[in-house]
Order: C-alpha cells, then structure tokens, then sequence
C-alpha cells in the first residue's frame, strides 16, 4: 500500500476464495496486515497442506475479482513525477507476484522504470542492490529490513499496517504520513546529480 490502494481488490479476493473453498476467512483482518507473501496470510486459515492449492486459487481469480478495484494512492503519481524530474529511476520491488504488480502499475498508469515481484523484507535488498537504490520506500515494517538489506535510506509512509510513530520506533530514516508528502521530502533530501 505505498503506491497502489489494493485494499478492497485483496478483500473481494478473499471473499472470493473463502466462498469457493468453504472456509471463513476475515477479509478485513486481512487486509489489516497486508505486507507479507500470500502464504503466511493463507497459513493463518488454512491447514499448511491446503496453502499451495488455495494460494493458485486467489491467483487465479485475483486479475478479475481483485485489480479492478485497485486506486492509485494519493500522491502517487506526484511521488513518481518527482523522481524522475530529479533525474531518478523508479523501481518497484514488492511482495506481490510479478504478474499481478505488474498489472497493477499498468492499469494504474504508473511510470515506472522496473517491476522486482515476489520478495519479502531483507530479500528485498538483492534487487535494492542490483539497482542502486539511494532510497527504498515502503509501508512496512519489513521494507526498513529491505532497504537496509539493499543499502539504501529507509523512507516508510503510514498507509500501511503501522503509525509513523511504529515506523519511526522500527528504525525508519523518514517516516512521512503519506506520499502526498514525498516530493517536498525528496526535494530537499538529494540534488538531481546525485541520484541514481
């Protein structure tokens, strides 16, 4: 939830999966934590052996069920629009599957340079590296891990799981309450020679 507001596509996925699979799940519960892979959620539901199958399952609904109702978050645009004013790339580097990040960033009209899916947290820090990320922005508490992992400044917006207080309190170098607040952060942080 740094760029994109898939809040209600993720609910209505796993409505759709609870309804297809006879198991209640709290979508709202879900959503409430976003952030980790697929499988650790589907492990708070359903028996380890069961996640794989049900894992395919929400995958295979979530283009139809799940991306139409995915919204920029606010500010986004304007976050991305400052980056490469700067003379910077964008890359995005998510948790989420390739397939349906990069789908996402599509149908939001994002102008974005690379899409890095699958990777959670510290793992997060190869791609970050790859790139020379200078800065790594994210939700979560996990994206501190990445971008340190990935040798980059840790920025985290509140749009997420977690306060700027619990941010800040996780070891966050920049915590802001939104993206709105990005571009005037980002104009002071870097001049445009320095980025990468």
């Amino acid at each position: 939830m740094t760029l994109a507001d898939t809040r209600s596509g993720i609910a209505a996925a796993y409505d759709e999966l609870s309804a297809r699979l006879g198991v209640p799940i709290d979508s709202e519960a879900v959503v409430s934590r976003l952030g980790p892979p697929l499988e650790h959620e589907l492990a708070n539901w359903l028996p380890a052996e069961d996640v794989p199958a049900a894992a395919t399952l929400f995958r295979m609904v979530y283009p139809e069920v799940a991306l139409p109702a995915h919204t920029a978050m606010e500010g986004a645009h304007e976050a991305i629009a400052a980056v490469r004013a700067g003379g910077g790339r964008v890359i995005v580097v998510t948790g989420k599957n390739l397939r349906d990040a990069t789908s996402t960033v599509e149908l939001l009209g994002l102008q974005v340079d690379e899409v890095v899916g699958s990777v959670f947290g510290a793992a997060k820090g190869t791609a970050l590296a790859r790139f020379g990320a200078a800065a790594y922005v994210g939700d979560h508490v996990a994206d501190i891990e990445a971008a340190r992992a990935g040798g980059a400044v840790s920025v985290t917006v509140a749009t997420g799981p977690y306060t700027v207080g619990e941010l800040r309190d996780h070891g966050a170098d920049v915590t802001l309450g939104d993206l709105t607040e990005f571009a005037a952060w980002f104009a002071g942080w870097r001049s445009p020679g320095e980025l990468r």
